[in-house]
């Protein structure tokens, strides 16, 4: 990551990195089976066939409990029967409504798929059996400002086993930090623009990856089931991460200072990491040779899109992922982990204290929050130094030069009979002649030398070429290639007449068949699609961003 802040180093103001996004989960491990659950019934002396009303007179205490703070506080309390309702925009509307500033916001009750307990019959041996299935159960939301994390929520299952969610965000922490050390800043969403101090500000980050997890989980465990102690005093909660996102956030001065390159790194991560690649950034080994393991069979997929606050680039792995996307004038480099089993931590067995200490798989257990931490900055700094390639120093006239100049017409040939339609044709050339219907004399070889089709030239400076450029260079067009249609939707906005679709298409054949003849593009095989060459990539990128500088710019860089 170094050489990479070294080399912007005149446009990056400085980074920030620590975690995004947190989802901790709450489990009482000797409740969490079914060996569990029939010790449970078997201590209060509670038979298969009455867990059901059992269960129901646990669940209407718990969730009256659970709610009575609400009441207390005069808190808005609302059911959610519909999937499509996005909660937390929800919590943030009712706190702006209500003009809540710490505290309790909401409760929201909504009916969620969870892995819970269900008593059916054996039809083999017709006896009552106790599984654990997926089923659907009331879980109660406790959107709330706290103190320490900000805006966050708890979850609670108020069905066996009673598992409790807890989603928080480090930036949003960051903030009450910063506030409390009256430290000045800029934000947007979750992302800091500006920060006054950022040294000081990674420092308050990185005491985050130090807090004493099963304390501060605790206590909100306590406040959304106060009658815990009650209902089930032997048991206790076990404390895992189940998501965590670690986010560098390199800081441009501005948002042009960004986006003079950002566009450059989607192209160049696009169509230069490969599946090795992103093994590497998450720290899969990789044999001498290079290539991809045998041992590893996980599927390793890029996915690109265009969200509201930007582009988005990410790379997927086993349920881990890596992604790169912009906000404002903030460039982003997040880990996802998910299956931390693909890592390693130096610890100890599990059970067995009186044995060394080896490499062994990272665990979900908030014990290991601050290896999580540091495997997932090694990946993010992997990253950011691969991106430091993207620049390149080849002069611009010796890519202009070409596209200046005619070029041969890309020519087709049939070499299969079956694509003829009029039956079998002889070949002679790049010319194929259907023998049935020309007479004897036309067969005859014409002595004088025919000229060769060629193409004009192109001229990145003019309107009409720079646009065909710009649209064939489009983000969506890097991974799948880009299509006639799509050409022509980009080409003539607001023309949609059916009468003019014919003729608009052949012109954009046409220029696709001159894109092709400089080669910028290429055909994908067997399909209608076309594909940027890394040569046009390179090309492109770099008229583009000639077109568009200044001349004070140009001048700048000359001298």
């Amino acid at each position: 990551m170094q050489s990479f802040l070294a080399k912007f180093t005149a446009l990056v103001r400085g980074i920030l990195c620590g975690f995004d996004r947190l989802f901790f989960c709450g489990s009482m491990r000797n409740l969490a089976h079914i060996r569990g659950l029939q010790q449970y019934l078997w201590t209060h002396n509670i038979l298969l066939k009455d867990f059901g009303a059992h269960s129901l007179k646990v669940s209407a205490r718990l969730e009256e409990a659970s709610l009575r703070h609400a009441h207390q506080l005069g808190r808005e309390v609302r059911y959610l029967n519909s999937s499509h309702h996005r909660k937390e925009d929800l919590a943030r509307e009712i706190a702006a409504r209500d003009r809540i500033k710490s505290g309790l916001i909401c409760v929201l009750r909504s009916v969620d798929p969870c892995m819970s307990f269900q008593v059916n019959m054996n039809c083999q041996t017709h006896k009552l059996e106790l599984r654990y299935r997926q089923r659907k159960c009331m879980h109660l939301y406790h959107y709330q400002i706290h103190p320490l994390f900000g805006f966050m929520h708890v979850r609670i299952q108020t069905w066996f086993p009673f598992r409790v969610y807890v989603c928080l965000n480090g930036r949003e922490w960051l903030a009450r930090q910063m506030d409390q050390a009256k430290l000045r800043y800029m934000r947007r969403d979750n992302t800091f623009t500006w920060v006054e101090d950022l040294g000081q500000a990674q420092a308050l980050l990185d005491q985050q990856t130090q807090a004493d997890w099963p304390s501060l989980l605790g206590e909100l465990a306590a406040a959304v089931n106060p009658l815990h102690a009650q209902l089930l005093p032997q048991y206790h909660y076990y404390w895992s991460l189940s998501d965590s996102e670690w986010a560098s956030d390199v800081m441009f001065s501005s948002r042009a200072d960004l986006m003079a390159f950002y566009p450059q790194f989607l192209r160049y991560a696009v169509t230069t990491f490969g599946a090795v690649d992103v093994l590497r950034f998450l720290g899969k080994p990789l044999p001498a040779s290079g290539k991809v393991p045998h041992a590893c069979r996980h599927e390793v997929s890029t996915n690109l899109k265009e969200r509201v606050e930007g582009t988005r680039l990410k790379h997927w792995l086993n349920g881990n992922s890596i992604k790169m996307y912009d906000k404002t004038s903030v460039l982003r480099v997040e880990t996802l982990i998910r299956d931390p089993g693909d890592f390693k931590v130096f610890r100890g067995v599990e059970g067995h204290p009186q044995r060394p200490k080896e490499w062994l798989p990272l665990r979900k257990g908030v014990a290991d929050v601050q290896r999580r931490a540091t495997v997932s900055q090694a990946a993010n700094e992997r990253y950011l130094e691969a991106l430091t390639a993207v620049q390149d120093t080849t002069p611009l006239w010796q890519l202009a030069e070409p596209l200046c100049r005619p070029a041969p017409a890309p020519v087709r040939q049939r070499t299969n009979p079956s694509e003829c339609p009029s039956g079998p044709n002889v070949a002679s050339g790049t010319e194929t002649i259907q023998k049935s219907t020309l007479p004897s004399e036309a067969l005859v070889s014409d002595p004088r030398p025919k000229r060769p089709q060629r193409v004009r030239a192109l001229n990145p400076l003019a309107a009409g070429d720079a646009a065909l450029l710009e649209a064939v260079a489009r983000h969506e067009f890097l991974i799948n290639g880009l299509r006639n249609r799509d050409l022509r939707s980009l080409l003539y906005k607001g023309d949609d007449e059916p009468a003019n679709r014919r003729r608009q298409s052949a012109a954009v054949t046409r220029r696709l068949r001159l894109l092709r003849a400089h080669g910028l593009i290429r055909k994908v095989p067997k399909t209608h699609r076309y594909l940027v060459t890394d040569s046009g990539r390179r090309t492109i990128t770099a008229l583009l961003a000639a077109r568009n500088a200044s001349a004070d710019v140009l001048n700048h860089c000359a001298a």
